[in-house]
């Protein structure tokens, strides 16, 4: 039988047709499921630019977990100068830049180290400065030093190898030549952080050349209290840049730079991220893609305790301003407060102090304040410690064997053992009187000059810096801001510096004076080793890290004590009975009767000048059983005594907290 044509033409084209869909799906296959990952980042990389995400910077809290430190979204502006045909159009891109910002109030990343107006200087970072040389250097301006060539020469020069139009005024040009020199050291470079989002408005409705936007996080400051502790972050300083380039960072990174900001930067800082972002013909974003996701940093808990650092800022500033009310001196003081046992700074307050949120607004008038605002006195001002070193003084004689609890000094009003000099009790000068025969105790409790220049003279030099050194005294306290270790009295400290040094030096170091310099940290810190028994910990502030999420304890502080000071039941019962009785019936008797726990404090005084004398104050409490010292000096702040309601302001607001009210509080919270 003869087969139908038209069957067989149909069954050959479906046959055709067959193979061709075959085809079509084996090449949509290999397309997309085969090679789909290849293809498509080719797809992308024709058309997208590749960015670096900024990670966010860890936060800080206190020690009960209150944010201290945040951070929040701010937008960031990136100048390029790679689609600029010639010098000509990036210098009219930059001035209309320029323009646009001055308009709005902002301001823009300018390092060029030669001051921003006429009569043009050089500024201090231009000194050494490799970036600012390899700059002029690719301007075919041969290296030179301020001396043969000035700034407003400089300046002459760029305008003319940058092809900066003679219109302009040397103002808009040097203008132009600081923005330059951010893309000289990289483009694209961060032209300006923290923009409001009405300029980048008006930046994406006029369709600014080399121009793009982009985020970044901005540091928020949850309290307007420790500024000194927290510390500030900017972006890596030129001089900087070798160090932090050997380190991994990029040229315009956010880093710490004083305080707790830069002491704890490796856990802080983030690991950045990488996206890239696809363009159409026109420009238009089209899409983002992350290839590498950003990592925030981790969270970084002190041992601070901002309730208390509150009240100690408060309790020593309305005692400072409370003596300028009265006789107008200028003044500066702190206070520190150590946790016994463990060496955890729970407040450390300096005044006068300033605001971390506006330090950048009012920068150059605290840079002028003659009262040293941004100076931290409680760990770099190094005082003379008065009668607070006599407990020191004590515990060294009485270890020594020079004397015994009960061994009796009998005051005579003028120390006369030294043809020279023949200081005075301090009660002798007074009123003309002695303390009489008196213990070490007693001799503690009235604060006895003539004792203590005897058991000083006893004993000798060598024995008493030594036990003042197992105190940490004259030493950094190792805490982690960074601190000045200030001076011990010795022969060897008086030849090391070029000082004299006579036998008559040691009774006055014996009370604290001669070349005894200590901060208040190294003062609170003694007597939380004191009040312990003789465990000298370390001052620190880090109490713990965890993951940004709090999801993994990345470190806990647990170091040993640094060493043991060795003190006898009967030396510690004799030292710190004297100081309690200081408080129960002493000189500050009556300022204790308000202390809401039992305590023993110390009183000093310190001549720095012709009737004008440092006060210093240190204390411990509770007696029974101490869990925080407390040191407290104020410049020219007279006796001690006067220091003592401050001193139990700050004992009261440890012991009076509500612990029910400690707890995590959210970011972007003020604590007041």
């Amino acid at each position: 039988m003869r087969q139908n044509p038209l069957k067989s033409r149909l069954a050959g084209l479906a046959v055709f047709f067959g193979l061709f869909l075959l085809l079509f799906f084996f090449s949509l296959y290999n397309t997309q499921i085969i090679h789909g990952n290849e293809y498509r980042a080719r797809s992308i990389t024709s058309n997208a630019t590749t960015q670096e995400v900024e990670a966010s910077r860890g936060i800080i809290t206190d020690r009960n977990g209150k944010v201290l430190v945040s951070n929040r979204l701010a937008y960031t502006l990136m100048l390029s100068d790679r689609d600029f045909a010639d010098d000509g159009k990036l210098n009219a891109a930059i001035a209309r830049l320029i323009r646009l910002c001055a308009d709005n109030g902002v301001t823009w990343i300018d390092t060029f180290p030669v001051s921003e107006t006429g009569p043009f200087q050089y500024l201090p970072a231009a000194a050494d400065n490799e970036s600012f040389s390899a700059f002029l250097k690719d301007q075919n301006i041969a290296y030179f030093s301020s001396a043969t060539v000035t700034a407003p020469q400089l300046i002459s020069r760029l305008r003319t190898a940058l092809g900066i139009e003679a219109a302009l005024t040397d103002n808009e040009a040097r203008r132009i030549i600081g923005v330059r020199y951010e893309l000289a050291l990289r483009s694209p470079c961060l032209f300006a952080e923290d923009v409001p989002v009405e300029l980048i408005s008006q930046i994406v409705d006029g369709q600014f050349a080399g121009v793009s936007t982009g985020t970044s996080a901005a540091r928020v400051y949850n309290t307007t209290y420790a500024a000194h502790i927290l510390g500030r972050i900017s972006r890596i300083y030129a001089e900087d840049w070798p160090t932090y380039r050997d380190k991994g960072y990029d040229m315009d990174a956010l880093v710490g730079t004083d305080g707790a900001e830069a002491a704890f930067e490796g856990y802080l800082r983030g690991t950045d991220g990488t996206r890239l972002i696809t363009t159409d013909d026109n420009g238009k974003i089209t899409g983002e893609l992350y290839t590498e996701a950003p990592q925030p940093g981790h969270t970084v808990a002190l041992t601070l305790d901002i309730d208390l650092q509150r009240d100690a800022e408060t309790a020593l500033a309305d005692t400072i301003e409370g003596m300028i009310d009265k006789d107008t001196l200028q003044r500066g003081g702190a206070a520190a407060v150590v946790k016994v046992g463990t060496g955890e700074v729970l407040a450390l307050a300096s005044y006068p102090t300033f605001d971390l949120a506006n330090f950048n607004r009012d920068y150059e008038q605290l840079l002028e304040d003659p009262r040293l605002p941004m100076f931290n006195r409680a760990v770099n001002g190094a005082y003379a410690p008065g009668s607070t070193f006599k407990p020191c003084t004590a515990v060294a004689a009485l270890e020594s064997g020079v004397i015994t609890p009960s061994t009796t000094i009998r005051d005579r009003g003028i120390y006369t053992y030294y043809a020279f000099p023949q200081p005075m009790c301090w009660i002798y000068s007074q009123s003309g009187g002695t303390h009489g025969s008196i213990n070490v105790t007693q001799a503690i409790t009235v604060s006895c000059n003539y004792f203590f220049y005897e058991v000083g003279r006893l004993m000798g030099i060598d024995t008493l810096a030594d036990y003042a050194a197992q105190f940490g005294l004259g030493q950094h306290t190792g805490i982690e801001i960074g601190d000045s270790a200030g001076a011990l009295a010795s022969p060897t400290y008086a030849e090391g510096h070029g000082l004299d040094w006579t036998d008559g030096q040691t009774i006055t170091a014996a009370i604290g004076q001669s070349y005894n310099l200590f901060t208040p940290l190294q003062l609170a810190n003694y007597i939380a080793t004191l009040a312990s028994g003789g465990t000298h910990c370390q001052a620190h502030l880090l109490k713990e890290v965890k993951t940004f999420d709090n999801a993994r304890q990345v470190y806990v502080y647990d170091e040993a004590p640094l060493n043991t000071v060795e003190i006898s039941d009967s030396t510690l019962r004799a030292v710190l009975s004297g100081m309690h009785n200081l408080t129960t019936s002493g000189s500050v008797s009556s300022q204790f009767s308000h202390c809401v726990v039992s305590a023993g404090a110390k009183t000093g005084t310190a001549q720095v000048g012709t009737a004008i004398n440092n006060g210093v104050f240190v204390a411990f409490a509770p007696y029974e059983d101490p869990e925080i010292a407390v040191a407290v000096v104020i410049e020219k702040g007279g006796s001690g005594a006067a220091l003592a309601d401050t001193a139990v302001e700050i004992i009261n607001a440890y012991f009076s907290r509500d612990d029910s009210t400690a707890g995590i509080t959210g970011e972007n919270t003020l604590l007041r």
